[in-house]
């Protein structure tokens, strides 16, 4: 018999149809190909959104925000000039400009200002570093808070101002007072809220780190101290506004310089575009410190996954 007919008598086995064979030989996965189909040359190219919209949108959001303090200048400017108001007691906002950058081409803003946030950020601090361990503990440990609550509630509903002749006569007139005061008008917010951040975590959490059979310290780190950021950082917040608010009242007996300094001393000489100046001085101040906080808080509470709605 022939090699023709011995081959065409062969018989195929199921083995050799699953074996590649030489005519078709497997798909590489190496080259260009291997990738998805927007890596290669003639494939289409991922979606970018256009900028356009993107920078539109920002500008928009942006006069959105500034719509209404924009209203608010455009008002003061013109209804003193339309004799709305009396220009003397309220001038155009045009001249408390003027008035501000004398006040920063003299050099008196940035002194006084630079008096005012030393005394408003010791004080600020000081209150920080001691409410914020004091509200933990309060709030974590209940016999602490069943002595402590009385006693904490008298001074939360004594007023700050009026406990600042106290201040003077025991303090002084000098830089001790003036810190103190701010202390005393931070710490409680800051402490209450901290204390009703520990009391209001989610008792599922709690529940969950039991059952993993975690100690408590392990519980105050784990579960305690990351779900208190939020509501801590409100009262904190709101120490960061008195802090400022508190300070320039205190500015107001006794001072030589800060903000506090300006206003009074510029309403004494009647200078009552400097008066504003000053005034508008503590609202930026103020603006700006309640930014930096935000960022701090949310950088610190970058773990937590945000609300859809």
């Amino acid at each position: 018999m022939s090699l023709a007919s011995e081959a065409s008598t062969r018989v195929t086995t199921p083995e050799e149809l699953s074996a590649p064979t030489a005519a078709t030989p497997p798909p590489s996965t190496e080259g260009p190909t291997a990738g998805p189909p927007s890596a290669q040359p003639g494939g289409p190219r991922p979606h970018r959104p256009p900028v356009l919209p993107r920078i539109l949108r920002g500008v928009l959001a942006g006069a959105t925000k500034s719509a209404a303090i924009v209203a608010l200048l455009l008002a003061w400017e013109l209804a003193p000039r339309f004799g709305l108001v009396d220009r003397t007691f309220l001038p155009p906002f045009s001249e408390v400009a003027q008035a501000w950058w004398a006040l920063v081409a003299n050099g008196q803003l940035a002194d006084n200002a630079e008096a005012s946030l030393v005394r408003s950020f010791s004080g600020f601090g000081i209150a920080v570093a001691v409410s914020v361990p004091l509200g933990l503990l309060i709030g974590w440990y209940r016999p602490v808070a069943d002595l402590l609550n009385p006693l904490l509630q008298v001074f939360l509903n004594t007023a700050a101002l009026a406990l600042l002749p106290v201040f003077v006569l025991l303090l002084g007139i000098g830089e001790t007072s003036k810190i103190s005061i701010v202390v005393y008008a931070c710490a409680w917010p800051i402490l209450f809220n901290t204390i009703s951040a520990v009391r209001t975590v989610d008792p599922t959490l709690l529940r969950l780190a039991k059952s993993m059979d975690l100690s408590g310290p392990r519980v105050f780190q784990k579960v305690i101290l990351p779900s208190s950021v939020p509501t801590i950082f409100t009262g904190i917040r709101l120490a960061g506004a008195y802090s400022i608010v508190v300070l320039v009242a205190a500015e107001m007996i006794g001072a030589k310089a800060g903000l506090g300094y300006l206003i009074n001393a510029s309403q004494y000489n009647f200078a009552i575009p400097q008066m504003y100046a000053g005034i508008v001085t503590i609202s930026v101040i103020g603006v700006a410190f309640n930014q930096l906080l935000l960022a701090v808080e949310k950088r610190l509470s970058s773990w937590r996954v945000p609300a859809t709605g």
